[in-house]
C-alpha cells in the first residue's frame, strides 16, 4: 500500500480533537493500530510501540442516544467511516483522496459535526 499519510501525525490530529470531544460529553475510545507487516489476520493494537509498520489508525467515538462514529484511516489516503444511530439509521460516509494528516483532521472535524452536530448542544443534530 502506498504511503500517502503519516499515521503518527494523523493520530496526533485525533488526540488534539479528543480533548474537545470529551469536554462536549462524547466518549472517545483508545486509538487502534494495525501493523501492515504482521501476519494475517492482523490484530488491532492499542499500544503503538507494538506496531512496526502501521497501515491504519482508528478511533471509535460515542455520543448521546447511542450514536457512534467509527473512523479508520489507511496510510494510502482513504478511510472507512461509519455511523450508527440505531437499527434504522446507520451507514458509511465517503472518505477518499485524503492527502495528508492535516486534511484528515479537517475531514474528522466534518464527520464529527455531521454525526454529533454542534458539540455545545446536548441533542444530536441533523443526521447524515
Amino acid at each position: 500500500m502506498e504511503r500517502i499519510i503519516d499515521l503518527d501525525q494523523a493520530n496526533a490530529a485525533i488526540s488534539e480533537r479528543a480533548v474537545r470531544w470529551l469536554a462536549a460529553g462524547l466518549e472517545v475510545g483508545q486509538t487502534t493500530w494495525r501493523d501492515g507487516a504482521a501476519p494475517w489476520p492482523q490484530r488491532l493494537e492499542t499500544d503503538r510501540t507494538l506496531v512496526r509498520d502501521p497501515d491504519s489508525v482508528g478511533v471509535l467515538i460515542s455520543g448521546p442516544a447511542d450514536t457512534v462514529l467509527s473512523v479508520v484511516l489507511f496510510r494510502g489516503g482513504w478511510a472507512d467511516v461509519d455511523y450508527f444511530y440505531g437499527l434504522d439509521e446507520a451507514g458509511p460516509m465517503p472518505a477518499f483522496d485524503i492527502g495528508s494528516a492535516a486534511a484528515f483532521g479537517e475531514q474528522l472535524d466534518q464527520w464529527v459535526a455531521r454525526v454529533f452536530g454542534n458539540l455545545g448542544q446536548d441533542a444530536v443534530a441533523d443526521r447524515p
